[in-house]
Order: C-alpha cells, then sequence, then structure tokens
C-alpha cells in the first residue's frame, strides 16, 4: 500500500494512496529529508535531521556533512526502491534546497527531485 504524504483521505473517506510508485517514493524520501533522528518511537535511526540545517551556519564542511548523511539515510531506508545517484544541498539564508538524483529499480528511469524547507511562507 503507497500510503500518501501528507496523510489523507480521499474522496471516499479511506486512506489516500499515492497516484504512482514514482510520487509514493518521492514522498517517502521527503520524509526521510525532514525527519530528525530520534523523532520517530520505535525507529530512531530513521531521518537524516536536514531541518536542523536551517539553523546552522552556512559552511562547505557542513553541507558536505548534510550530504553524506542525507545520502546514507536514503540508502539505508529506500535501498529496495531506489539507487542515490547524488545529493546536492544548497543553503541560503533560511532556506534549504535538496536536490537529489535516483534511479527507481523497479524500472531504472532516472529521477530528479528539488526539495524546499523554510523561508518566508507566500
Amino acid at each position: 500500500m503507497n500510503l500518501a504524504f501528507p496523510y489523507s483521505f480521499d474522496t471516499t473517506g479511506r486512506t489516500a494512496q499515492s497516484a504512482s510508485l514514482a510520487a509514493h517514493v518521492r514522498d517517502m524520501i521527503e520524509l526521510i529529508l525532514f525527519t530528525s533522528p530520534g523523532e520517530r518511537v520505535n525507529r530512531p535511526t530513521f531521518g537524516s535531521g536536514t531541518a536542523q540545517l536551517v539553523f546552522a551556519p552556512n559552511s562547505d564542511i557542513l553541507a558536505a556533512a548534510q550530504q553524506q548523511a542525507i545520502q546514507s539515510g536514503l540508502q539505508a531506508w529506500l535501498s529496495d526502491l531506489i539507487r542515490v545517484q547524488s545529493v546536492t544541498v544548497n543553503a541560503s539564508d533560511s532556506q534549504l534546497l535538496v536536490t537529489v538524483v535516483y534511479t527507481l529499480v523497479s524500472n531504472q528511469q532516472q529521477q530528479s527531485q528539488q526539495f524546499l524547507y523554510g523561508g518566508p511562507t507566500q
């Protein structure tokens, strides 16, 4: 069952599902990116803690460490669904832009997704 993220109900009142495997994988990547380790009760190592990076000072060393943390988190939790090609983290003021390039294992289709965190609401 490919649950939609964020959790919601469909028009029939049942749990909403993702439209496709690619959409489900994107949702799962977003969950891993923005969940801090220790945030899940029964999975203390789940997540990468990317959301905390917004409050850290910008530096190349921090960006490289976060890229490694994201890549290892994705490989640990989604290795049966994707092969991570690259992870890029760009921090600017109060915004964080994470770009993940990966290949779906099921059909060998390459995907690229961007995730934006923080910044002013519009």
